[in-house]
């Protein structure tokens, strides 16, 4: 289902989770972004390993902190099993499961309406139950990406993920706050994040984006909607499939966050830790969504802070990546005035970040917004413009003996 509208029969196994097979297709236009053949004869059928991927995909990852004992109290052998106990229902897009002659429907069940148990996101943080048999799996914690210790909860109405840190400076909440100080100066649109702590932990905390009628899809499967040319470099390949889905205001958007994810040094920015906002009756596209999950970033598990760091999801380190950032007219480096003063104080609750980390995090954050000041002056022509010259340089460009043409890198 898809919210309300039938998409497809599945059986799935009661042994492994995963989908067996696939039945009626009710709404091919409603599968899953990413599950069919892309082109051809064939194109718009079901390639089953694409769909049970996407299906599978919605579990917790088998490497989530605390997952392995989580299953262990839960009976469990592995975490997709928990998918159909919950009906596959998430609070990032509105895909699940409705059981033969149930008579369930979405308005009753779903999460962002409907109130969830707290059960599986405590286990998760380690809390064994008093009683096995009373505990719900009726919970999107069943169905929530990452390998950080996570739980969503209800406060004041609103679904909030909680999210921990890892390793020995417990860095990750803290530096969602950062990442969001810098963004909001930046007028870069993404999700607010805060601080809290539990039992002396740290925490950050972010409402959900997404709503009842809108969802959100992953680059993961906007990436998968085109089969992808092997001239073309993985941005290039992304635009071309922004463009033939019709997502609007995609270059931009991308500037700022390879912008963002080199001040911060991010190497965490995958294909699922960014995405697009899309409406689930209409499959109108929104645009690009608020920049999300940007944690994994300030060398949060090294003490070499300012030590090259790898990067995603377009080129393997930042230098190089940056240099794919098309326009830099917005970036305003006055307005980061007093920044290094900010990330100090958002350090100051640590009991992890020593005042000598402290101080080189926020003197190289400084250097690296320098930097992209120096950027600003003397920038290339927009990728847009560079993306046809490279087309037309693909049609211009002499074809092998084999009659191909060589490859281009389209960057």
């Amino acid at each position: 289902m898809h919210k309300n509208i039938p998409v497809v029969e599945l059986t799935i196994s009661e042994y492994s989770g995963s989908i067996e097979k696939h039945g009626m297709i009710h709404d091919p236009a409603h599968l899953p972004l990413g599950t069919t053949v892309t082109s051809g004869k064939d194109k718009g059928r079901i390639v089953p390993f694409n769909l049970n991927d996407w299906w599978t995909g919605r579990s917790i990852p088998a490497s989530r902190d605390g997952i392995r004992d989580a299953l262990e109290v839960l009976g469990f052998q592995n975490p997709i099993l928990l998918l159909s106990k919950c009906y596959g229902l998430s609070l990032s897009d509105q895909y699940w499961i409705c059981p033969k002659d149930s008579g369930l429907r979405w308005e009753t069940i779903n999460f962002f309406q409907n109130d969830f148990s707290k059960d599986i996101g405590e286990i998760l943080f380690g809390h064994e139950p008093e009683n096995l048999a009373c505990v719900s799996l009726i919970s999107p914690d069943n169905t929530s990406d990452g390998w950080l210790r996570k739980k969503w909860i209800i406060a004041d109405g609103k679904r909030v993920l909680m999210k921990g840190g890892s390793g020995v400076y417990q860095q990750e909440p803290f530096n969602e706050v950062i990442a969001c100080v810098i963004m909001r100066r930046l007028n870069i649109p993404h999700v607010p994040y805060s601080l809290t702590f539990d039992k002396g932990k740290p925490y950050s905390l972010c409402e959900n984006f997404v709503t009842p009628d809108t969802e959100l899809i992953q680059a993961w499967r906007v990436r998968e909607s085109t089969k992808k040319d092997n001239r073309h470099s993985r941005l290039t390949h992304l635009l071309r499939c922004c463009e033939e889905l019709g997502i609007p205001d995609v270059y931009a958007a991308l500037d700022k966050m390879m912008v963002l994810d080199y001040i911060i040094a991010n190497e965490d920015r995958h294909y699922n830790n960014f995405g697009f906002i899309r409406n689930v009756e209409t499959l109108e596209w929104m645009g690009f969504a608020p920049i999300y999950d940007s944690g994994t970033s300030l060398w949060h598990d090294t003490p070499h802070v300012g030590q090259d760091m790898g990067s995603k999801p377009f080129r393997g380190n930042h230098a190089e990546q940056i240099k794919l950032v098309s326009d830099l007219s917005w970036f305003d480096f006055n307005a980061l005035e007093g920044l290094s003063e900010e990330i100090m104080d958002i350090f100051t609750p640590s009991d992890r970040v020593d005042e000598k980390r402290r101080v080189a995090l926020a003197a190289t954050v400084k250097e690296r917004c320098q930097h992209v000041e120096k950027l600003c002056r003397g920038k290339a022509p927009s990728l847009l413009e560079d993306l046809h010259d490279k087309q037309r340089q693909i049609a211009e460009t002499p074809r092998d003996p084999s009659g191909r043409q060589r490859e281009t890198d389209l960057s």
